[in-house]
């Protein structure tokens, strides 16, 4: 089983078929020492295509929690500080106009293990059952550090919001 179906099978409810718990926990809400926060970026086809509804729908099922999220329209500077390792490639300048062509939804996510599973569940163009394979859109950082240097770049620290969970008490029995 990949680590998407992992993901997956530690967030289906208690006798779902088909997928068994093993791997690694991808519940959202976890202890503060454990949570990460990620950035999640649903770019303008998937605005367009208004599939923001089905891109939250996935991360919630999987009990991770929405703590800042805001529509706008991205300049120029924010591109080049969000992309900056990519401006040398040959596909940067489309990459700029693709990017400002129309808003975005910026969206910080916590929870446990959530950079390892935005991952998986973004998954590639190829695998059905992820963002990407079923919808056709690109969303998610690629690691704890890049998500806390991207999420500075879109978001100031009081845009982000902290409140607990209720789901978290069933989870980890506190």
């Amino acid at each position: 089983m990949g680590s998407l179906g992992r993901c997956l099978a530690r967030s289906l409810p208690r006798g779902q078929p088909g997928l068994s718990p093993p791997g690694p926990r991808c519940y959202g809400s976890a202890p503060a020492a454990l949570q990460e926060k990620t950035l999640v970026v649903a770019k303008p086809d998937a605005v367009q295509r208004r599939l923001l509804g089905d891109i939250i729908q996935r991360f919630e099922r999987r009990g991770f929690k929405l703590v800042a999220m805001k529509l706008l329209q991205v300049d120029r500077r924010l591109v080049d500080q969000h992309y900056e390792q990519l401006r040398l490639e040959p596909f940067y300048p489309a990459l700029v106009t693709y990017m400002t062509s129309g808003p975005v939804v910026a969206m910080v996510w916590e929870g446990y293990n959530v950079v390892r599973c935005t991952r998986a569940m973004v998954g590639d163009s190829s695998a059905v059952g992820t963002i990407r394979g079923d919808l056709s859109v690109h969303i998610t950082s690629d690691s704890v550090e890049t998500a806390q240097r991207e999420i500075g770049f879109w978001f100031q620290r009081d845009e982000l919001v902290a409140w607990d969970s209720r789901d978290r008490d069933n989870i980890y029995g506190l």
